[in-house]
């Protein structure tokens, strides 16, 4: 566009190599912390696993502290992109909170480390980091609530307080992180529609789950 400022090639990749690099560390620590706990890993091992310096860690990341900031931030995230690219859908308020829910949980599936991490190790965050993790939370929420509002307008959801339900609703969709085992019983496919029809029945009116 005209007037529209770029970074020179040579900036632009820059930049992408060292987003790489960042995304490599926080991996790698994702999976120290998930595997062996805050406490017991260090960011030794996460240099031995990347075959870096601790010094090369430092210049992305202030210290552990940072690193698991990023980590418990990053799963809610990305469920609150998913509910939010589900929301400007265009649909009823049924099909809306049941595209949020495949969404939400093929993204708590496929990022089951981070979350799982935060939901252990919220207890280790400064308190500022874990004011803002549960700010993006209580977003996450208010703006499934603003839905449900919508489906108990329209006579599609009989639920008492969407409020409250949001955040029964968003609990369930986390604890899918804590349970769910790749290559286990249930695919990630059959969790998913678990997850819709468990949320359905919890939400429509008796006559429409036994319709």
């Amino acid at each position: 566009m005209p007037g529209t400022k770029r970074l020179p090639k040579s900036s632009q990749l820059k930049a992408e190599i060292a987003a790489y690099k960042r995304r490599r560390i926080l991996e790698e620590a994702t999976d120290l912390f998930f595997t062996q706990g805050y406490d017991s890993a260090t960011l030794d091992a996460v240099a031995e696993r990347l075959d870096v310096t601790k010094p090369f860690i430092y210049s992305y990341y202030k210290n552990k502290g940072d690193l698991l900031r990023e980590v418990c931030q990053t799963g809610i995230r990305l469920s609150l992109s998913a509910l939010e690219g589900a929301l400007v859908v265009d649909g009823t308020a049924t099909e809306q909170l049941k595209l949020v829910v495949e969404r939400v949980a093929r993204i708590v599936i496929e990022n089951q480390r981070y979350i799982s991490v935060y939901v252990r190790e919220e207890k280790n965050l400064n308190p500022i980091d874990a004011r803002n993790i549960r700010e993006l939370r209580h977003h996450f929420d208010e703006l499934l609530g603003d839905l449900l509002v919508k489906g108990k307008k329209t006579g599609e959801f009989d639920i008492a307080d969407p409020s409250r339900t949001a955040i029964w609703l968003s609990g369930l969709l986390s604890w899918i992180a804590l349970w769910y085992h790749e290559g286990g019983h249930w695919s990630a496919t059959e969790v998913v529609m678990d997850a819709i029809n468990m949320v359905m029945k919890m939400v429509q009116p008796r006559s429409a789950t036994h319709a």
